[in-house]
């Protein structure tokens, strides 16, 4: 018998892709059946009693006391109906055989079904012999069997490979091209190439892939036998370029092909990075299985035809779990303290140097600075002159004075020489922390006026020298600062606001009123409230691959009630080729949804940026894309007609313009006027990124304000504000300025994608509170959704609320107890009046009285005060 490890799939030749290798037929025919390269079945004939099928020795893989998972694809012909049984024979020295019922299904003729279930093999001993086979179909019916997996899932598991083990065959090339095949390509193995001038980086060999006439041709290994779903694996493949046709540098990715139990096609990205033909670089990346696979290959691809491939190692294995990094202390943090030296500059340029050969000097307050700065007047101001590049201004050291995982707060009065002409001029604020550069906020200047910069940034890494300084403007503009400050923020203090603002916020009144049957008072009863859910809406984006898994699935249901499918309903996703649909994939996430009452937001019909949009709709002339665009919203908007509450017209408008540039300025407005036609009931919403915190100006809140306003007066049915809320280091001041500017709109806002990044889970934790602190508290506020709480599934790394394999780390944790903050519980007496009031959060409430749950009700949003009738009987 095998030991007590968890394995994958016990099953040899689980597809029949060796013929009938490892399978024998029992008193029956058996044959299989290609109907193309990928897919293939078994054929069981010649059947003459129920019980003759399928059957193969598993003795040497299972193990008693460990449950097993069956996942089979089974169909039947020669009936219109019929069972399929799957079976154990245990056979016993000198003792009577004895079989195991495991699952069985009903097959219709023509169709294929899953047959699922599990067993455990528990009797002492241990059985000489374990044959698992499949049967029950009537005399004369054929069997017919697609694939067969069984699985373990022991939770002292390491993996049937263990950690440190790579799962990759032949992952240096040793033998040649074995366990290795061209996925679309020719590959071959060399020891060196271009007169021994591309050498291995590590061991003798290297391989290649030549012919190479998509971008997916590669090179691939299937691993279908040795990879577990649930599990987390990381990636490191060594790869380079090379050919005529090579460029500076193309993109090598790192795939995952899956086909599922289902015959589903899947195509996970693990991995990317820029290679060049003049050195060896790594590929890195991690990945994770839902759902049960029956193929799973894992392959290279990427450069454009005609350039080949080169790769020099590949290694697959089991990702170690990363503790969780120490929550940061900060001594002496000094909240509020500006850490800019003779800010002031009351000490002239003190402290000050000038970043490049520009030139610095410092002016007193004049009269056009009182007028123009308003509150801030009265400040001396910096110059900076003489200016050659756009990163030449004003800076300073600041390396011993800023503390790492403190979140810093940037605000910076900026001006241009009056005088100066031309374009507007971004004035931006960064940080040279060692050879890195980063934003620290942004602002447009269009006229002579002072406008803030307010941003802010986190050090999350010990640097040698960190360096802020202001730039920017384009080459010879000069331009002045004022009053430039740079503090910590307190959060906790920002906190205790929040907490007293959405009390007030969103909480309701509610009174209870108690009778009796037989008219008894019930004054001085004691009475529980317990809210049981929340019911503003706080949801996450999911993918079809997620629900696959049941540990993501139980969470997500358990912590969010509402939901965004990631790509499944993005144009390139639905018809990535003309005329080639797939709504598969959303279908089953929407019945998903529907089925656990999950409301859905429509993300997205159409997508502005030039990158996102599929080749054969970027080759279609004027008349065409306005007849694709047409098609595309009948065929989106009317299918799911009532079903999506929510539609992201048109996503990112203020950072592209595909559609606009090549069918006019009011196509925009059209394409929400046709969505809100075909789907009245759905509400419709801008959507973009970097709204709310101050660094990037394209979307600054006053621009996304002129888009909604221009839109609607074009007669737009602009019905809702999405801000992305990808964000790093988060203000709440910052954020909560954003809210208040965009909410004198009076549209109704959801942060529709959030998702905060930091190393430290603690620091995490508290950038995502800061999130759904500001927006909880803001009245404005309707809905909050995170893009993805899963690691792996995320678009972001170091933003996951939940590892790969299902534990919740710290910002899991704060995610949770906000959730459990958001419930409104009280107990209490009834007065005289037979009365009991409380204010409580929106939502589902139960009424306890001595134990006893007598009435369940719901706060509305839009009740103030609420009086809720409550008839006791004893």
């Amino acid at each position: 018998m095998a030991s007590s490890s968890s394995m994958c799939n016990i099953i040899h030749n689980h597809d029949f892709s060796n013929g009938m290798h490892s399978w024998h037929t029992n008193c029956c025919d058996g044959t299989v059946v290609s109907t193309d390269a990928c897919n293939r079945y078994a054929l069981i004939s010649n059947r003459k009693e129920c019980w003759q099928g399928l059957e193969q020795d598993i003795t040497t893989r299972v193990s008693s006391g460990i449950t097993y998972t069956l996942c089979a694809r089974v169909g039947v012909s020669g009936t219109h109906h019929a069972h399929v049984i799957a079976t154990l024979k245990l056979e016993y020295h000198g003792s009577e055989t004895k079989y195991m019922f495991i699952t069985r299904t009903s097959v219709s003729k023509g169709r294929w079904e899953n047959l699922e279930g599990t067993f455990v093999l528990s009797d002492k001993p241990d059985p000489d012999r374990v044959v698992f086979y499949l049967e029950g179909p009537d005399p004369g019916v054929n069997l017919l069997v697609q694939h067969v997996l069984v699985s373990s899932d022991s939770t002292n598991s390491t993996g049937r490979y263990g950690k440190d083990e790579n799962i990759i065959l032949n992952p240096n090339l040793e033998e040649g091209v074995n366990k290795w095949s061209g996925r679309g390509c020719q590959i071959g193995v060399h020891r060196s190439m271009r007169d021994g001038k591309i050498l291995p980086r590590s061991g003798n060999f290297f391989a290649s892939t030549t012919q190479r006439a998509h971008t997916w041709n590669g090179i691939q290994q299937d691993i279908t036998t040795r990879v577990e779903r649930k599990l987390a694996y990381n990636v490191i493949a060594t790869v380079r370029i090379v050919g005529n046709n090579s460029c500076d540098a193309a993109e090598i990715r790192a795939t995952m092909w899956v086909k599922t139990s289902d015959s589903r096609e899947q195509y996970i990205g693990i991995a990317s990075t820029h290679a060049t033909d003049k050195e060896w670089v790594e590929l890195q990346g991690t990945f994770v299985l839902n759902g049960y696979p029956s193929k799973v290959v894992v392959y290279l691809e990427g450069p454009p035809p005609g350039i080949d491939i080169l790769l020099d190692g590949f290694v697959v294995k089991r990702a170690n779990r990363i503790p969780p990094s120490p929550r940061p202390l900060f001594q002496n943090a000094d909240f509020g303290v500006n850490i800019i030296a003779n800010s002031d500059l009351r000490s002239g340029t003190k402290g000050w140097f000038p970043l490049g050969n520009c030139k610095l000097s410092v002016a007193p307050p004049s009269a056009a600075g009182r007028n123009t700065l308003g509150s801030q007047s009265g400040h001396h101001s910096i110059h900076a002159t003489h200016r050659t590049h756009t990163w030449m201004g004003p800076a300073q050291l600041i390396t011993d004075k800023v503390k790492l995982f403190l979140t810093y707060q940037v605000s910076a009065w900026v001006r241009l020489v009056p005088g100066a002409t031309g374009s507007p001029q971004n004035v931006n604020v960064a940080l040279g922390v060692d050879d890195q550069w980063v934003n620290a906020g942004q602002v447009e200047v269009n006229d002579d006026r002072w406008h803030e910069i307010c941003g802010s940034f986190r050090i999350e890494k010990p640097a040698g020298k960190v360096m802020v300084y202001v730039q920017g403007p384009a080459p010879e503009i000069s331009f002045m600062v004022a009053r430039f400050q740079i503090f910590a923020v307190d959060r906790q203090a920002r906190f205790r606001q929040l907490k007293h603002q959405t009390d007030k916020i969103r909480k309701r009144g509610i009174t209870l009123k108690f009778t009796t049957s037989d008219s008894r008072s019930m004054h001085g009863a004691t009475v529980k409230i317990q809210q049981l859910h929340n019911s503003f809406p706080i949801g996450s984006c999911i993918s079809r691959t997620n629900i696959d898994n049941e540990d993501f699935v139980a969470f997500f249901l358990k912590h969010f009630n509402w939901a965004v499918f990631g790509n499944e309903l993005k144009w390139y996703w639905t018809e990535s080729q003309r005329g080639n649909f797939n709504y598969r994939d959303a279908d089953e996430l929407l019945k998903f949804c529907e089925d656990n009452n999950i409301g859905v937001r429509g993300h997205c019909i159409f997508w502005e940026v030039e990158d996102t949009v599929q080749n054969w709709v970027k080759s279609l002339g004027r008349d065409d894309l306005a007849v694709a665009v047409q098609n595309r919203l009948k065929g989106l908007v009317k299918r799911y007609k009532g079903k999506m509450k929510h539609y992201d017209v048109n996503n990112e408008m203020l950072h592209g313009s595909f559609y606009q540039d090549r069918l006019g300025e009011d196509i925009r407005a059209k394409m929400f006027k046709e969505a809100k036609r075909l789907d009245p009931s759905a509400v419709l919403f801008v959507n973009d990124y970097h709204v709310e915190d101050g660094c990037d100006t394209r979307s600054s809140p006053e621009k996304y304000i002129d888009q909604i306003v221009h839109l609607e007066e074009q007669g737009a049915p602009v019905g809702g504000i999405g801000i992305q809320g990808h964000i790093d280091s988060p203000v709440g001041s910052i954020v909560c300025c954003a809210l208040d500017k965009l909410g004198k709109t009076g549209l109704p806002i959801w942060f529709t994608e959030l998702d905060v990044c930091s190393m430290n889970e603690h620091v995490r934790a508290d950038d995502l509170e800061v999130m759904m602190r500001e927006a909880f508290a803001h009245p404005a506020v309707e809905g909050i959704m995170l893009w993805g709480f899963w690691e792996s599934f995320m678009s972001r790394e170091k933003c996951h609320l939940v590892d790969a394999e299902g534990q919740v780390n710290e910002a899991g944790k704060r995610f949770i107890e906000l959730k459990k903050e958001w419930l409104s519980d009280g107990d209490g007496y009834i007065n005289e009046q037979s009365e009991f009031s409380f204010r409580g959060f929106e939502g589902t409430y139960q009424v306890i009285i001595q134990n006893k749950i007598v009435k369940t009700f719901v706060v509305q949003q839009q009740q103030q005060q609420q009086v809720v009738v409550v008839v006791y009987v004893d």
